[in-house]
């Protein structure tokens, strides 16, 4: 399951929300402090302290930066991603 590093304030982490929203997608919310000094947690999965960080475990990602998250998560989870065929489909 997708896990999101954030803090409810951040107008970035906000806009992140918003996408996973917009897909439908089923997340966990992974709260850290908005001190930066306090966010070993992030800086332990991304190598930095800033939010937001997008953990993605199914695929062996972590995505940094808002946009890049929502490029991200379009191009794997949007309705244009290549997504398996199911048994049956041609």
């Amino acid at each position: 399951m997708l896990e999101l590093y954030q803090f409810e304030s951040c107008p970035h982490c906000a806009k992140v929300r918003r996408k996973l929203s917009e897909l439908g997608l089923d997340w966990i919310s992974r709260e850290v402090p908005a001190d930066r000094g306090e966010r070993q947690r992030v800086e332990a999965i991304s190598g930095q302290p800033l939010v937001p960080v997008l953990a993605d475990p199914d695929h062996n990602m972590v995505v940094t930066e808002s946009e890049d998250i929502c490029a991200y998560l379009d191009e794997m989870y949007g309705p244009r991603a290549r997504r398996p065929r199911e048994q049956g489909q041609v």
